[in-house]
């Protein structure tokens, strides 16, 4: 339908010489009401869409998350195996600190 003066091809691209639009004198002045909404199929399926779209970046948040809980762990357990080990040397320390005491008492 390429007939000249429809809305696709107003007959003139000049505004002041294309057609006034009519306001409607059911709705008040100024009101912001949509021509139409877009409900139903099409805002599920744009909804999907961007879920759909953000589904592999949640996947790597959460895979990232549960990495940085594992290597927290990991570091809690190394701290706690580097504390018992310094544990253990300072008994041996304070038991040689000890015997030596002795020996010089017993002198």
């Amino acid at each position: 339908m390429n007939r000249p003066g429809t809305i696709d091809r107003p007959l003139t691209n000049d505004p002041q010489k294309q057609a006034p639009m009519t306001t409607s004198t059911s709705e008040p002045k100024g009101s912001a009401t949509p021509d139409f909404t877009t409900t139903g199929a099409n805002a599920s399926r744009q909804n999907r869409t961007h879920e759909m779209q953000l589904m592999p970046e949640a996947l790597a948040r959460a895979h990232m998350h549960e990495r940085m809980r594992e290597a927290e762990a990991e570091r809690q357990a190394m701290r706690l195996i580097a504390a018992r080990r310094m544990q253990r040397r300072a008994e041996r320390v304070s038991m040689r600190a000890r015997r030596a005491l002795a020996m010089a008492v017993m002198q």
